[in-house]
Protein backbone atom coordinates (compact mmCIF):
# COMPACT_ATOMS: atom_id res chain seq x y z
CA UNK A 1 0.00 0.00 0.00
CA UNK A 2 2.76 2.39 0.92
CA UNK A 3 5.52 1.05 -1.32
CA UNK A 4 5.56 4.03 -3.68
CA UNK A 5 5.54 6.46 -0.80
CA UNK A 6 8.51 4.79 0.87
CA UNK A 7 10.37 4.54 -2.45
CA UNK A 8 10.03 8.29 -3.01
CA UNK A 9 11.04 9.09 0.55
CA UNK A 10 14.04 6.77 0.51
CA UNK A 11 15.30 8.32 -2.69
CA UNK A 12 15.04 11.93 -1.60
CA UNK A 13 14.79 12.39 2.15
CA UNK A 14 16.80 11.82 5.27
CA UNK A 15 16.33 8.86 7.60
CA UNK A 16 14.75 11.17 10.17
CA UNK A 17 12.12 12.25 7.65
CA UNK A 18 11.01 8.65 7.03
CA UNK A 19 9.67 8.47 10.56
CA UNK A 20 7.23 11.33 9.98
CA UNK A 21 3.66 9.98 10.30
CA UNK A 22 0.91 11.14 7.96
CA UNK A 23 -2.72 10.99 9.00
CA UNK A 24 -4.45 11.53 5.65
CA UNK A 25 -5.70 8.38 3.95
CA UNK A 26 -4.41 9.44 0.53
CA UNK A 27 -1.48 11.77 -0.20
CA UNK A 28 0.19 12.92 -3.37
CA UNK A 29 2.87 15.60 -3.63
CA UNK A 30 4.14 16.51 -7.10
CA UNK A 31 6.85 18.99 -8.05
CA UNK A 32 5.49 21.62 -10.42
CA UNK A 33 7.09 21.82 -13.81
CA UNK A 34 8.82 18.43 -13.71
CA UNK A 35 5.85 16.35 -12.54
CA UNK A 36 8.20 14.47 -10.22
CA UNK A 37 6.34 12.56 -7.52
CA UNK A 38 7.83 13.56 -4.18
CA UNK A 39 5.47 11.71 -1.88
CA UNK A 40 2.71 9.21 -2.52
CA UNK A 41 0.28 7.24 -0.39
CA UNK A 42 -2.84 5.51 -1.75
CA UNK A 43 -2.83 7.92 -4.70
CA UNK A 44 -5.12 5.74 -6.84
CA UNK A 45 -7.76 4.95 -4.22
CA UNK A 46 -11.16 6.34 -5.28
CA UNK A 47 -12.79 8.37 -2.49
CA UNK A 48 -15.38 11.16 -2.08
CA UNK A 49 -13.81 14.59 -2.62
CA UNK A 50 -16.27 16.98 -0.93
CA UNK A 51 -15.72 20.67 -1.76
CA UNK A 52 -12.54 20.07 -3.73
CA UNK A 53 -15.24 19.75 -6.40
CA UNK A 54 -15.58 23.54 -6.41
CA UNK A 55 -12.28 23.94 -8.27
CA UNK A 56 -13.87 22.08 -11.19
CA UNK A 57 -17.00 24.21 -10.87
CA UNK A 58 -14.91 27.37 -11.02
CA UNK A 59 -12.91 26.26 -14.06
CA UNK A 60 -16.02 25.34 -16.02
CA UNK A 61 -17.72 28.65 -15.15
CA UNK A 62 -14.66 30.65 -16.21
CA UNK A 63 -14.32 28.59 -19.39
CA UNK A 64 -17.88 29.57 -20.33
CA UNK A 65 -16.83 33.24 -20.55
CA UNK A 66 -20.02 34.17 -18.67
CA UNK A 67 -20.33 37.82 -17.68
CA UNK A 68 -18.70 38.00 -14.24
CA UNK A 69 -20.43 41.31 -13.51
CA UNK A 70 -23.89 39.87 -14.10
CA UNK A 71 -26.09 39.88 -11.00
CA UNK A 72 -27.11 36.48 -9.62
CA UNK A 73 -29.87 35.99 -7.05
CA UNK A 74 -29.50 33.15 -4.56
CA UNK A 75 -32.54 30.96 -5.02
CA UNK A 76 -34.33 28.45 -2.81
CA UNK A 77 -33.12 25.80 -5.27
CA UNK A 78 -29.56 26.59 -4.16
CA UNK A 79 -30.25 25.56 -0.55
CA UNK A 80 -28.60 22.31 0.54
CA UNK A 81 -31.30 19.72 1.21
CA UNK A 82 -28.86 16.78 1.24
CA UNK A 83 -26.57 17.62 4.17
CA UNK A 84 -28.43 20.70 5.42
CA UNK A 85 -25.11 22.52 5.61
CA UNK A 86 -24.95 26.07 6.93
CA UNK A 87 -24.58 29.11 4.71
CA UNK A 88 -24.05 32.79 5.42
CA UNK A 89 -25.52 33.71 2.05
CA UNK A 90 -29.28 34.19 2.48
CA UNK A 91 -31.87 33.24 -0.10
CA UNK A 92 -32.81 36.38 -2.02
CA UNK A 93 -29.35 37.93 -1.85
CA UNK A 94 -28.20 39.35 -5.18
CA UNK A 95 -24.48 39.40 -6.00
CA UNK A 96 -22.29 39.63 -9.05
CA UNK A 97 -21.16 36.33 -10.51
CA UNK A 98 -17.63 37.37 -9.53
CA UNK A 99 -18.63 37.70 -5.85
CA UNK A 100 -20.50 34.40 -6.00
CA UNK A 101 -17.37 32.72 -7.33
CA UNK A 102 -15.36 34.36 -4.53
CA UNK A 103 -17.71 32.90 -1.91
CA UNK A 104 -17.76 29.45 -3.53
CA UNK A 105 -13.97 29.17 -3.62
CA UNK A 106 -12.63 31.17 -0.68
CA UNK A 107 -15.25 30.40 1.97
CA UNK A 108 -16.54 27.25 0.22
CA UNK A 109 -20.16 28.34 0.33
CA UNK A 110 -22.44 25.65 -1.06
CA UNK A 111 -25.30 27.95 -2.07
CA UNK A 112 -22.85 30.03 -4.06
CA UNK A 113 -21.51 26.99 -5.89
CA UNK A 114 -25.02 25.70 -6.58
CA UNK A 115 -26.07 29.06 -8.01
CA UNK A 116 -23.08 29.05 -10.38
CA UNK A 117 -24.30 25.79 -11.89
CA UNK A 118 -27.94 26.89 -11.94
CA UNK A 119 -27.10 30.11 -13.81
CA UNK A 120 -24.51 28.52 -16.12
CA UNK A 121 -25.11 29.48 -19.78
CA UNK A 122 -27.56 26.83 -20.97
CA UNK A 123 -28.55 25.84 -17.44
CA UNK A 124 -27.61 22.91 -15.16
CA UNK A 125 -27.70 20.37 -17.99
CA UNK A 126 -25.15 22.36 -19.98
CA UNK A 127 -23.08 22.73 -16.81
CA UNK A 128 -23.00 18.93 -16.32
CA UNK A 129 -21.97 18.41 -19.94
CA UNK A 130 -19.16 20.96 -19.54
CA UNK A 131 -17.93 19.30 -16.33
CA UNK A 132 -17.77 15.89 -17.96
CA UNK A 133 -15.96 17.35 -20.97
CA UNK A 134 -13.42 19.02 -18.67
CA UNK A 135 -12.86 15.80 -16.73
CA UNK A 136 -12.19 14.00 -20.00
CA UNK A 137 -9.91 16.76 -21.34
CA UNK A 138 -7.78 16.63 -18.17
CA UNK A 139 -7.46 12.83 -18.35
CA UNK A 140 -9.16 12.32 -14.98
CA UNK A 141 -10.20 8.74 -15.74
CA UNK A 142 -11.12 7.82 -12.16
CA UNK A 143 -13.25 10.88 -11.47
CA UNK A 144 -17.02 11.31 -11.30
CA UNK A 145 -18.63 14.68 -10.50
CA UNK A 146 -22.42 14.71 -10.35
CA UNK A 147 -23.07 18.15 -8.82
CA UNK A 148 -21.20 21.44 -8.26
CA UNK A 149 -20.78 21.63 -4.47
CA UNK A 150 -19.20 18.34 -3.40
CA UNK A 151 -21.96 17.60 -0.90
CA UNK A 152 -22.81 14.36 -2.70
CA UNK A 153 -20.62 11.38 -1.78
CA UNK A 154 -20.98 10.36 -5.43
CA UNK A 155 -18.49 13.07 -6.36
CA UNK A 156 -15.41 10.87 -6.27
CA UNK A 157 -11.83 10.90 -7.46
CA UNK A 158 -8.26 9.91 -6.60
CA UNK A 159 -5.27 11.94 -5.49
CA UNK A 160 -3.64 11.11 -8.84
CA UNK A 161 -6.58 12.60 -10.73
CA UNK A 162 -6.96 15.57 -8.42
CA UNK A 163 -3.39 16.71 -8.93
CA UNK A 164 -4.28 17.09 -12.63
CA UNK A 165 -7.26 19.23 -11.65
CA UNK A 166 -5.14 21.29 -9.24
CA UNK A 167 -2.44 21.97 -11.82
CA UNK A 168 -5.09 23.00 -14.34
CA UNK A 169 -6.83 25.26 -11.80
CA UNK A 170 -3.55 26.97 -10.92
CA UNK A 171 -3.36 28.22 -14.51
CA UNK A 172 -6.44 30.39 -13.95
CA UNK A 173 -5.21 33.65 -12.38
CA UNK A 174 -8.66 34.34 -10.92
CA UNK A 175 -8.81 30.97 -9.17
CA UNK A 176 -5.29 31.36 -7.79
CA UNK A 177 -6.09 34.84 -6.52
CA UNK A 178 -9.42 33.99 -4.92
CA UNK A 179 -8.25 30.81 -3.21
CA UNK A 180 -5.28 32.60 -1.67
CA UNK A 181 -7.32 35.51 -0.28
CA UNK A 182 -7.39 35.11 3.49
CA UNK A 183 -10.61 37.14 3.74
CA UNK A 184 -12.89 39.47 1.84
CA UNK A 185 -15.77 41.83 2.58
CA UNK A 186 -18.82 41.37 0.35
CA UNK A 187 -22.01 43.36 0.41
CA UNK A 188 -25.01 41.18 1.18
CA UNK A 189 -28.44 42.89 1.06
CA UNK A 190 -26.86 46.29 1.63
CA UNK A 191 -24.66 45.15 4.52
CA UNK A 192 -20.91 44.53 4.46
CA UNK A 193 -20.17 40.94 5.53
CA UNK A 194 -16.66 39.61 6.14
CA UNK A 195 -15.89 36.12 4.87
CA UNK A 196 -12.76 34.08 5.58
CA UNK A 197 -10.77 31.42 3.77
CA UNK A 198 -11.55 27.91 5.00
CA UNK A 199 -7.81 27.12 4.94
CA UNK A 200 -6.24 28.68 8.05
CA UNK A 201 -2.76 28.34 6.52
CA UNK A 202 -3.60 30.92 3.86
CA UNK A 203 -2.01 34.17 5.00
CA UNK A 204 -0.16 32.48 7.85
CA UNK A 205 3.45 33.47 8.51
CA UNK A 206 5.97 31.35 6.64
CA UNK A 207 3.54 30.00 4.04
CA UNK A 208 3.81 30.88 0.33
CA UNK A 209 0.60 29.46 -1.12
CA UNK A 210 -0.33 29.69 -4.79
CA UNK A 211 -3.60 27.71 -4.74
CA UNK A 212 -5.80 26.36 -1.98
CA UNK A 213 -9.06 24.47 -1.54
CA UNK A 214 -10.39 22.61 1.46
CA UNK A 215 -13.11 20.00 1.59
CA UNK A 216 -15.16 18.24 4.24
CA UNK A 217 -18.09 15.88 4.49
CA UNK A 218 -18.49 12.95 6.84
CA UNK A 219 -17.87 10.58 3.93
CA UNK A 220 -14.81 12.41 2.56
CA UNK A 221 -13.16 13.44 5.82
CA UNK A 222 -10.92 16.50 5.82
CA UNK A 223 -9.40 17.15 2.39
CA UNK A 224 -6.97 19.73 1.03
CA UNK A 225 -5.50 20.78 -2.27
CA UNK A 226 -2.65 23.25 -1.95
CA UNK A 227 0.13 24.58 -4.14
CA UNK A 228 3.03 25.80 -2.03
CA UNK A 229 6.49 27.22 -2.55
CA UNK A 230 9.26 25.73 -0.45
CA UNK A 231 13.00 26.20 -0.87
CA UNK A 232 12.38 28.14 -4.07
CA UNK A 233 10.31 25.41 -5.72
CA UNK A 234 6.57 24.98 -6.17
CA UNK A 235 4.85 21.70 -5.40
CA UNK A 236 1.20 20.66 -5.39
CA UNK A 237 -0.12 18.54 -2.54
CA UNK A 238 -3.31 16.52 -2.33
CA UNK A 239 -4.50 15.36 1.10
CA UNK A 240 -7.63 13.22 1.31
CA UNK A 241 -9.67 11.83 4.19
CA UNK A 242 -7.86 13.14 7.25
CA UNK A 243 -9.91 12.57 10.38
CA UNK A 244 -9.59 16.11 11.74
CA UNK A 245 -8.56 19.62 10.72
CA UNK A 246 -5.54 19.30 13.02
CA UNK A 247 -4.39 16.12 11.27
CA UNK A 248 -4.79 17.72 7.85
CA UNK A 249 -2.86 20.80 8.96
CA UNK A 250 -0.01 18.78 10.47
CA UNK A 251 0.29 16.70 7.30
CA UNK A 252 0.71 19.95 5.36
CA UNK A 253 3.29 21.24 7.84
CA UNK A 254 5.28 18.00 7.68
CA UNK A 255 5.17 17.93 3.89
CA UNK A 256 6.56 21.46 3.76
CA UNK A 257 9.39 20.37 6.05
CA UNK A 258 10.14 17.38 3.85
CA UNK A 259 10.22 19.56 0.75
CA UNK A 260 12.70 21.87 2.46
CA UNK A 261 14.79 18.90 3.61
CA UNK A 262 14.92 17.54 0.08
CA UNK A 263 16.59 20.77 -1.00
CA UNK A 264 19.03 20.69 1.91
CA UNK A 265 17.23 23.35 3.93
CA UNK A 266 16.21 22.90 7.54
CA UNK A 267 13.18 24.99 8.42
CA UNK A 268 13.49 26.91 11.68
CA UNK A 269 11.23 25.47 14.33
CA UNK A 270 10.26 28.96 15.47
CA UNK A 271 8.52 29.69 12.16
CA UNK A 272 5.30 28.12 13.36
CA UNK A 273 1.99 29.93 13.48
CA UNK A 274 -0.53 29.79 16.27
CA UNK A 275 -2.64 27.64 13.97
CA UNK A 276 0.10 25.05 13.52
CA UNK A 277 0.93 25.02 17.22
CA UNK A 278 -2.72 24.32 17.98
CA UNK A 279 -2.79 21.70 15.24
CA UNK A 280 0.21 19.91 16.75
CA UNK A 281 -1.48 19.62 20.13
CA UNK A 282 -4.72 18.40 18.60
CA UNK A 283 -2.95 15.88 16.39
CA UNK A 284 -1.23 14.37 19.43
CA UNK A 285 -4.55 14.01 21.19
CA UNK A 286 -6.08 12.32 18.15
CA UNK A 287 -3.36 9.67 18.20
CA UNK A 288 -4.34 8.69 21.73
CA UNK A 289 -8.12 8.87 21.58
CA UNK A 290 -10.54 6.93 19.36
CA UNK A 291 -12.30 9.00 16.73
CA UNK A 292 -15.89 9.89 17.55
CA UNK A 293 -18.53 10.50 14.94
CA UNK A 294 -18.69 14.20 14.06
CA UNK A 295 -21.96 16.03 14.62
CA UNK A 296 -20.82 19.02 12.60
CA UNK A 297 -22.91 19.50 9.47
CA UNK A 298 -21.02 22.29 7.78
CA UNK A 299 -19.26 21.10 4.62
CA UNK A 300 -16.31 22.99 3.17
Amino acid sequence: MLKKMFAAVLMTLSTAAIAVPFGSQSILVVEDGTGKVLLEKNANVVVPIASLTKLMTAMVVLDSKANMKEEISIDQDDVDTLKHSASRVPVGATLSRHDVLQLALMSSDNRAAASLARTYPGGPTAFAVAVNAKIKALGMHQTVIEEPTGLSPNNQSTAADLVKMAVAASRYPEISRITTDSKDVIQIKGRDVEYHNTNRLVGAKGWDIGLSKTGFTNEAGRCLIMRIKSAGKFATMILLNARANSVRAMDAVNIRRLLAAENGIEEPRVARTAATVKATAKAKRHKKAPVKASKRRRAN
